[in-house]
């Protein structure tokens, strides 16, 4: 079905999140503030979460067993999907890919290199699934590890192999949790010391509020709303534009029907320089106007300042407008 571009402005967009940062800076429990969520416990950790802050989970044995949770009946009352972490979901993929066929692994248990391949795909048809099919926010946590490249000392997600550049690219927000002081940091934008992924009009930094018995844990919902209600502003920007742009348009209209001779060339470039344009209406007036000019054999001379006819002599060819 074909929308407008207006319509987006009653969308309500599931958001993909990255989340990285070292053991025991609180990631569990910020994945659980998003709205409505699953938690899949790959990593067996849900007992580490402050009991008020726990939400419902599964922890699959193998992934296989994790497919079979994954269905649109079982996740009705859910909106979320955080999968905890990343690392240890790959592994559980790196044991079925090599259960799929044997080529996928080495004698030592490796994966091999075909198995890499086998299992970066697979992790982005699982995004896709959960996103598309299912309909889901998804939040995927890594362990985050420390890489001396140089003088500087970076931040890497804990994953192994070449699949490490295939968990970016389904996402929408990506960030790195560090500590700044008492203060936990969320960063999306890119740094000299880590990737990040920001997009929707969200903050590069974000302090993360601090979490005790009695405050709520909802961080990531009030995040997912603030990307719908940017990209609602955003859509709601340019339909205002685009309808300051469609009046523009037929005031230059008006002022280019005007012109039939040199002095109404004349007058009409000196209206078409108070257009306060919107969009592409500037470029398209200078269009017109030429358009026009050709019509009526006018060319501008910069001598005169005046609209002449083309057979006579002129000191220059451009226009005013």
């Amino acid at each position: 079905m074909i929308k407008q571009p207006s319509e987006i402005t009653t969308m309500n967009k599931k958001v993909r999140l990255l989340i990285a940062g070292y053991p025991g800076i609180g990631k569990s429990s910020l994945g659980l503030s998003a709205p409505k969520p699953l938690l899949i416990d790959v990593d067996k950790g849900i007992d580490r979460v402050a009991a008020q802050h726990r939400q419902d989970f599964i922890q699959p044995e193998n992934y296989e067993e994790l497919l079979d949770d994954l269905t649109v009946e079982k996740l009705k009352d859910y909106e979320t999907l955080v999968f905890d972490t990343g690392g240890q979901l790959l592994k559980l993929m790196a044991e079925w890919a090599k259960r799929q066929n044997p080529a996928n692994g080495q004698r030592d248990g490796s994966l091999s290199l075909k198995g890499y391949g086998t299992v970066g795909r697979e992790f982005e048809n699982l995004m896709n699934k959960a996103y598309y099919e299912l309909n889901k926010n998804v939040v995927v946590i890594f362990h985050a590890k420390e890489e001396r490249e140089g003088d500087l000392l970076k931040l890497r997600i804990l994953v192994e192999g070449a699949t490490k550049d295939n968990v970016w690219m389904p996402c929408d927000l990506g960030g790195f949790i560090e500590m700044n002081g008492n203060k936990r940091i969320i960063t999306f934008a890119n740094t000299e010391r880590h990737f990040g992924k920001c997009c929707h009009g969200i903050p590069p930094s974000i302090v993360i509020p601090q979490l005790n018995e009695t405050s709520p844990n909802n961080f990531l919902t009030w995040l997912f709303a603030q990307v719908n209600e940017n990209i609602r502003k955003e859509a709601d920007r340019v339909e205002q534009a685009k309808g300051e742009y469609a009046d523009v348009i037929v005031e230059i209209a008006e002022i280019i029907d005007s012109i039939v001779d040199s002095a109404t060339a004349k007058k009409a470039g000196e209206k078409l320089k108070k257009i306060k344009h919107k969009l592409t209406s500037l470029s398209e007036s200078q269009i017109m106007f030429r358009k026009k000019l050709d019509e009526l054999n006018l060319k501008y001379d910069k001598g005169s300042g005046d609209y002449i006819v083309k057979s006579e002599t002129v000191t220059g060819d451009t226009f005013a407008a």
